[in-house]
């Protein structure tokens, strides 16, 4: 069975860093299209980042460029989002998310592009 699994977050002040991971199992890795994706409270879904299948193409949402980093081990099985610079606007419960792509070099920053969940992590910025 397919699982998402997020962690690494929690309450970190303006201007630090959280390392985001999201370890999966019961897929190969190296056949899916990962999406990392937040949503703070009273607010939509929103896409962060993406990073593509076999060719390594990687996407974000414009407010987090040059801050946040994706990354994935296929060896380990695990998606990375390196966020640095956080600030308050950053605040939200983060998702990640997957897609088999049969093509490689693609992703997305839609949800309902995804097939499949994880069930989030906290990530809380606040001084």
């Amino acid at each position: 069975q397919l699982q998402l699994v997020e962690s690494g977050g929690g309450l970190v002040q303006p201007g630090r860093s959280l390392r985001l991971s999201c370890v999966t199992s019961g897929f190969t890795l190296d056949r899916y299209a990962i999406g990392w994706f937040r949503q703070a409270p009273g607010k939509e879904r929103e896409g962060v980042s993406c990073i593509s299948s076999s060719v390594e193409n990687t996407y974000y949402k414009d407010s987090v460029k040059g801050r946040f980093t994706i990354s994935r081990d296929n060896a380990k099985n695990t998606v990375y989002l390196q966020m640095n610079s956080l600030s308050a606007e950053d605040t939200a419960v983060y998702y990640c998310a997957a897609r088999r792509t049969t093509v490689g070099g693609i992703c997305g920053l839609s949800s309902a592009w995804y097939d499949s969940w994880g069930q989030g992590t906290q990530v809380t910025v606040s001084s």
